[in-house]
């Protein structure tokens, strides 16, 4: 390699910029600048990295809201809180926004109604025992009682010749008035329980009053006598009756046949609709009742929480049927839209914490007013145990 003298190379590289600055300082200001462009590209991947994930995470939550009953749910769940506040604390120890939540009944039912949460609980517990409510038309009313117009007789059309005169139809209607009477109950709560924030104080009430409303109520649907309480379907006017012609029971040979002629004593249109009604002892015995091919008459569901079905219809059982015996009325076949349930008051609950302060208890009354009576019986036939 050929020698070159260093001085031949003067002035053929020159290091310098605009402002003749110093060649290091520009080496620097270029990776300064280099250093401030990859943050500020990181920085942008960075944002829009952060920008998707918060785009996802909210068309998430707008997905979640969209669904049905989402909003609802949160207003139940602030309505919650609010009553199990109230049942503990009382109105005067909630905080503000928990007031609001509160559902207030009107002058009549003088305290809270449960909230949406809280209702079906009791629901649940009331069906345990009056499963006629849960088969029944039910309604509520704004009125201290209610009227139903009802046909007696129909007009009737007469084959006639082309100048004859025609006749006159004169139908006849009655009213029916249903009348809704207070049931009431209370329930004494320690202090001590309503203070322990792990107790469900929501669920104990439920549970206490759920057997309370739902034996009284189950008791007057099926048996009232409409003094003081719904006209019962055991005690309505109108319904067509069987007789079982035993003195105290079913007779001994072909005792299904009676039921047989109770299913056909209906219109199809009502017994397609129509169930049986029976209490557990009485749903025993008539279950060992077989057709001439061996075969039991009660079919078991083929689904689980289906009912039994007797002739193809379902059998509800009701515990205040009466039983098997000599002029008692054991089963009950219609259809159930022919027995009207008014609520006038739904279920509402007042908290004294004064009453029972001295014994270290809470006292919460809780109470409805509710009536009943059977609006078409032409739509049902009882069974009677006689001759």
């Amino acid at each position: 390699m050929k020698h070159v003298a260093p001085d031949a190379l003067e002035g053929a590289f020159i290091l310098k910029d605009s402002n003749n600055d110093d060649p290091a300082a520009i080496v620097q200001k270029a990776l300064d600048d280099l250093s401030a462009s990859i943050d500020g590209r990181l920085k942008a991947v960075e944002t829009k990295g952060a920008n998707e994930a918060l785009i996802a995470r909210m068309d998430g939550l707008e997905a979640r809201l969209n669904r049905p009953g989402a909003a609802a749910t949160k207003d139940a769940d602030i309505e919650r809180k609010a009553f199990i506040e109230f049942a503990r604390r009382g109105v005067e120890g909630m905080a503000p926004e928990l007031k609001t939540a509160l559902t207030v009944g009107t002058d009549a039912t003088a305290g809270y109604l449960a909230p949406a949460t809280f209702a079906p609980e009791l629901i649940k517990a009331l069906v345990q025992f009056s499963p006629i409510r849960a088969y029944a038309r039910v309604v509520t009313i704004g009125g201290s009682s209610v009227k139903y117009p009802r046909r007696l007789t129909s007009t009737v059309a007469s084959w006639t010749g082309e100048t004859s005169a025609r006749p006159a139809s004169n139908p006849s209607y009655e009213q029916i008035g249903i009348t809704p009477h207070e049931l009431a109950t209370y329930v004494d709560v320690s202090n001590q329980l309503l203070e322990d924030s792990m107790f469900n104080i929501e669920g104990e009430l439920a549970a206490d009053l759920g057997e309370a409303f739902g034996k009284a109520e189950g008791t007057a649907y099926v048996a009232g006598d409409g003094d003081g309480k719904p006209f019962g379907i055991l005690n309505a006017t109108g319904l067509a009756e069987i007789t079982t012609g035993a003195a105290a029971g079913f007779p001994t040979t072909n005792p299904a046949d009676v039921l047989i002629g109770m299913y056909h004593s209906l219109p199809a249109v009502h017994a397609n609709n129509a169930v049986w009604l029976m209490n557990r002892k009485t749903l025993g015995e008539v279950r060992k009742w077989k057709d001439g091919n061996g075969r039991y008459l009660i079919v078991d569901p083929i689904s689980q929480g289906a009912p039994a079905t007797l002739l193809g219809r379902p059998i509800v059982e009701a515990a205040d049927m009466s039983d098997i015996a000599a002029d008692a009325t054991p089963i009950v076949f219609g259809d159930m839209q022919g027995f009207r349930i008014i609520d006038r008051v739904g279920f509402s609950l007042l908290r004294d914490p004064f009453t029972q302060a001295a014994s270290g208890l809470c006292r919460f009354h809780a109470r409805k007013r509710t009536g009943a009576d059977v609006t078409h019986p032409d739509r049902f036939v009882k069974l009677t145990c006689a001759v």
